[in-house]
């Protein structure tokens, strides 16, 4: 599985020990965070992100480096203060199912991922009276059975990154045009059984 946020598929996360690490909804949402915007935050700066208090945010970050998916960013000029920063700008989720543990380290961390993307749709439909009459018709949910093979199904995910890839938020947050909102896109492909 891959987010296909990261140049040529992210940094690869294939340790169940490193999935087991990253499958708690705080830490995804600082990962994602500093992957998406290349920022530098101190543990008190990520807790008012993910609502929770210094301390256990930067237990959490501590944690994040010991697997290497943070790293300590350069001072801000305070020595007391530490800066943390991304290792990536994305992730893939790529372990090899044969090794012990890896299907439930998958599992548990795609489960995190899948809950959080459908509270995020859910918002999305309940605030939708409230949007503007722009936003309500381009935000969109479609799904489409196919008939293909393994190597189209690949053509067309290669197409789908390809499309999204100049609209990354890392890339596009100093240029971006008047207007623009973070968007969440989320796509899956997969034969059915």
């Amino acid at each position: 599985m891959a987010d296909g946020r990261g140049d040529s598929g992210g940094m690869r996360i294939g340790d169940p020990r490193v999935m087991r690490a990253l499958a708690h909804p705080a830490r995804i949402e600082i990962v994602e965070h500093l992957n998406d915007t290349g920022a530098a935050v101190t543990a008190t700066e990520a807790a008012a992100m993910v609502g929770l208090s210094p301390s256990a945010t930067s237990y959490h970050l501590r944690e994040l480096a010991k697997y290497g998916l943070v790293e300590q960013a350069p001072s801000r000029g305070d020595g007391r203060e530490r800066v943390w920063q991304s290792t990536s700008s994305g992730l893939r989720i790529d372990a090899d199912l044969d090794e012990p543990g890896a299907r439930a380290a998958t599992q548990a961390l795609v489960d995190m991922y899948l809950h959080r993307d459908q509270e995020r749709l859910r918002e999305w439909i309940r605030r939708q009276p409230e949007e503007s009459p722009e936003w309500r018709d381009a935000g969109t949910i479609m799904g489409q059975r196919l008939l293909i093979t393994a190597d189209e199904l690949k053509e067309i995910n290669a197409k789908v990154r390809e499309l999204v890839e100049p609209y990354r938020m890392r890339e596009r947050q100093e240029s971006a045009p008047e207007g623009v909102r973070r968007v969440a896109v989320t796509y899956a492909s997969f034969p059915e059984d």
